[in-house]
């Protein structure tokens, strides 16, 4: 039955193909399947291309998901504006084939083994059997999450003991089974035991996470459930838009608490010894916000 179904798309596909006008110097329109890879190279998220394209969010996630399998030609002209190029006339000869069953398996019917047939260049995250698609992380981003971890690293190595500060790029096998793998920014993992050498299995003792525009929901509703049931002891969310740092004591339930950019804030996990100046974090890119005004 599952290979009917693929060959039935297959040929889905190459109806709606054969059907579609030339739009641009004699080209066919673009493939779902071309649209996806193109989707991947620029980086793309749903909402983007929803915001771009002015097609409903939900309706670009179904298309490029390879829910829908029949579009609108209508919606396959808006999404090819905001995926196509001037150059997209080689583009058949520069597609490369997908590397795994991503578009095909309904969302929440993944697993580790798709996970890990995704190209090299995707990035992404599994949680509960459904792939989110990660951009590329901003300056601000980086530069908050590298100095975080420095310090905690400096904690470490002053003070000794088998907790390891680690940051993204990082896979954590969170619960241990094959339907979840995230990438959190920063993490400390205090069991040795965990860290095995494709990701780290369980739950880290400490994470952090930099919010973005594009993962706020996510990580402040989605990760948020998933850290504090796999047993994740610390949570905290920066929000650099909004300059507050969100603690998140599992371990003591005291949560949550909400720091400023001018606070200095307790490493819980550590009863407190070590606290990290946000003054001195926003000091690091201070420059970058000065810039946008």
């Amino acid at each position: 039955m599952g290979k009917m179904v693929e060959i039935w798309i297959k040929i889905c596909y190459l109806c709606v193909r054969k059907k579609r006008k030339t739009y641009r110097k004699g080209r066919e329109t673009m493939t779902i399947r071309e649209m996806q890879e193109r989707k991947r190279e620029l980086g793309y998220t749903y909402a983007q291309i929803a915001e771009l394209s002015g097609i409903p969010a939900g309706t670009v996630q179904k298309v490029l998901g390879g829910i829908t399998l029949t579009p609108r030609y209508e919606t396959l002209m808006a999404l090819e504006k905001v995926l196509g190029s001037d150059t997209a006339d080689s583009w058949p000869e520069m597609v490369r084939e997908a590397q795994s069953v991503y578009g095909v398996k309904r969302q929440g019917m993944y697993d580790l083994d798709d996970y890990y047939a995704l190209p090299d260049d995707v990035r992404a995250e599994l949680i509960d059997g459904v792939i989110y698609d990660m951009t590329a992380p901003t300056s601000v981003h980086q530069i908050i999450g590298g100095y975080i971890h420095s310090i905690l690293l400096q904690h470490v190595l002053g003070k000794g003991g088998k907790c390891i500060p680690m940051i993204s790029p990082l896979d954590v096998q969170l619960d241990c089974d094959n339907k979840t793998m995230v990438q959190p920014d920063v993490v400390i993992v205090c069991d040795r035991d965990k860290i095995i050498e494709r990701c780290v299995y369980g739950a880290p003792d400490f994470i952090i996470e930099v919010l973005s525009k594009s993962t706020k929901k996510k990580d402040s509703v989605i990760k948020l459930n998933k850290y504090l049931n796999a047993g994740v002891r610390e949570y905290w969310m920066i929000d650099p838009i909004r300059k507050t740092v969100i603690v998140y004591d599992f371990e003591h339930d005291e949560y949550p608490v909400l720091y400023g950019f001018d606070a200095k804030v307790p490493v819980g996990i550590w009863g407190g010894e070590l606290e990290i100046d946000f003054s001195e974090v926003y000091e690091q890119v201070r420059f970058l916000y000065e810039r946008k005004k």
